[in-house]
């Protein structure tokens, strides 16, 4: 295992700026969120420009890619193709792991399945992998239903947010079964209250879910996925939470 973070822990800065920032920070690897909105780079500028996309995306001060989290707003056979010409991308910087998004809530359970069958096959055919974020006011929000996706989906794997358990709709409920399935994981400290609070103020036990991990032999990316909290140091606490971390492994 190793740690790395997500380019959205600095929502503020430039895309140079927060390469830069993460390496100031000692950390090694970068997480690179592909989001149409707020993200380093928008999934929509990959379908334009593939080529260009790819050399953007090499540009990470020596941080190696964990992987590329996406956030499509295309609809409809849009949405494929710029599905697609992401996991091209993945191809090309040699990253496995492509972090996305369940349906929101209310979704038809077997327009979800049809949905994500669809995402697993376009991944694998590129070499990569479709990693189902858990995530709160989406289906995946309930461990049951996060595994009962990846029993249905033949090669759908998970991205463990463990806050998504602690401060959801379905606090309190253990999330034992989704480890085996786990391809990615993000972490930031959570209460059951509030959704991020400084680190060491929560209640993620980062000790006990690591040996867990470890003996399911999981030997990736341990992306810390925290924005800014108002009123204090970000920076310290970007530095706190790589320290925590690194001393558990």
């Amino acid at each position: 295992m190793f740690v790395a973070a997500s380019t959205q822990c600095y929502p503020e800065l430039t895309p140079e700026e927060v390469t830069e920032r993460l390496v100031d920070l000692q950390f090694t690897a970068v997480e690179l969120a592909l989001h149409e909105r707020d993200g380093w780079l928008a999934p929509s500028e990959v379908l334009e420009d593939l080529d260009k996309a790819t050399h953007q995306c090499r540009q990470t001060h020596r941080l190696d890619i964990a992987a590329l989290s996406l956030e499509i707003e295309a609809e409809g056979e849009a949405f494929y193709d710029t599905f697609t010409a992401c996991a091209k991308l993945a191809k090309a910087l040699k990253v496995a792991t492509l972090v996305i998004p369940s349906s929101e809530l209310g979704t038809p359970f077997n327009e979800e399945i049809e949905r994500l069958q669809k995402m697993v096959a376009i991944a694998e055919y590129e070499g990569c992998v479709a990693a189902l974020k858990t995530q709160i006011g989406r289906m995946s929000q309930d461990p049951d239903n996060a595994t009962v996706f990846c029993d249905h989906v033949k090669g759908l794997r998970l991205t463990l947010d463990p806050s998504a358990f602690i401060a959801g709709p379905h606090q309190g409920k253990s999330f034992d079964k989704v480890l085996p399935y786990v391809q990615h994981v993000h972490l930031r400290d959570t209460s059951k209250e509030h959704f991020q609070v400084r680190v060491g103020q929560g209640e993620v036990d980062y000790g006990k879910l690591i040996q867990q991990l470890a003996a399911l032999k999981y030997n990736r990316a341990l992306s810390v996925h925290m924005p800014p909290i108002e009123g204090f140091d970000h920076n310290s606490e970007m530095r706190k939470v790589r320290l925590l971390l690194e001393s558990l492994l």
